[in-house]
């Protein structure tokens, strides 16, 4: 059971995915009001006393329609400091999509870090804890902050959805860039011990220089393979789309893809209509609404990470540990 002294909050804009992290604890979310003003400034408070209590506020980060990812930042940043002025005594930010977590380093001249400035907003309004989803660059998350950041995997989801299914199957797990390779081989592994039997690996060269992708080289073998192609993120899908014709024209029997944040920009919804591929799986942290219904029902599957959240709440509130949720 879970403690009286644990208090679950979901501002508005996650209320929903808040709500099954809540129903998996067993818990009801914690009350609190939003209030907004004519000139477009903001304000939230707990409607619960907090003094002394275990805090967790679920805010996934990402921009959708009359909400931006900075506004949805600047909220949580400022319902945080309300708890911390409330005495909670300790608070944990859970973010399911952190925003600007890929701006994690300078590859022009005086670029912003703006991971880095993002957890020093944090630190800044008294946070203690920070909770999120399969960051681009796990290295670069853990150093941008001075308190406690734990990184959750969907990997675990995928593995399990796709050895359901691939059982007969030859497979091959395809990174589509070199520097997703070491995420490929850990989905690799896993998927391995799940079916009982080896599977392949393979990466494709990949180049971006202002927005604009290119190379096609591809590292491994794919022929007369199912190639699983594994991100961190779908954005416009041109990677992903440039991994499935790649896999595809060395004799792929069957291309799938699965990433954990399924932002779905600009022509995605092109992109994944290409007979290339035959399935997409993402997370729920960012719901698909920028694409079409027929396409969701067709060619992409949004698997449940509320329970993967709950249990590391469960975790971190009891004192346990996160490792095994990132084993298998």
């Amino acid at each position: 059971m879970i403690g009286d002294e644990l208090c679950l909050f979901a501002l508005d804009a996650s209320r929903a995915y808040g709500e099954r992290v809540a129903a998996a604890l067993g818990l009801t979310l914690a009350r609190h009001e939003e209030r907004e003003f004519e000139d477009g400034e903001h304000k939230a408070r707990p409607l619960e006393n907090v003094r002394g209590r275990d805090v967790y506020v679920i805010h996934s980060l990402y921009g959708e329609p009359g909400i931006s990812a900075n506004d949805k930042l600047i909220r949580l940043l400022f319902f945080v400091g309300a708890l911390k002025d409330a005495s909670a005594a300790r608070v944990t930010a859970v973010c399911p999509y952190l925003a600007y977590s890929r701006k994690d380093r300078r590859t022009k001249p005086r670029d912003p870090v703006g991971s880095r400035y993002v957890a020093q907003l944090f630190e800044a309004v008294g946070t203690d804890r920070m909770v999120t989803l399969d960051v681009h660059n796990l290295a670069a998350y853990q150093n941008a902050f001075r308190i406690p950041a734990e990184h959750l995997e969907a990997r675990g989801l995928f593995v399990e959805w796709f050895a359901s299914r691939l059982q007969e199957d030859d497979v091959a797990v395809v990174s589509p860039d070199a520097g997703g390779v070491k995420r490929a081989d850990a989905f690799r592994d896993s998927l391995a011990r799940a079916l009982g039997r080896p599977v392949g690996s393979a990466f494709m060269e990949k180049r971006r220089s202002e927005g604009v992708v290119s190379g096609e080289a591809v590292v491994g073998e794919v022929g007369g393979r199912t190639a699983i192609i594994i991100d961190d993120l779908i954005s416009s899908g041109t990677t992903l789309a440039r991994a499935a014709a790649a896999c595809r024209t060395l004799g792929a029997r069957r291309v799938f893809a699965a990433a954990s944040h399924g932002m779905f920009t600009g022509a995605a919804a092109a992109v994944l209509a290409d007979p290339a591929l035959e399935k997409v799986l993402v997370a729920d942290s960012v719901p698909p609404f920028r694409l079409p219904p027929a396409l969701l029902e067709s060619r992409v599957e949004v698997l449940d990470s509320a329970p993967l959240f709950a249990e590391a709440i469960r975790r971190l509130h009891s004192g346990g540990s996160l490792v095994e949720l990132l084993q298998d």
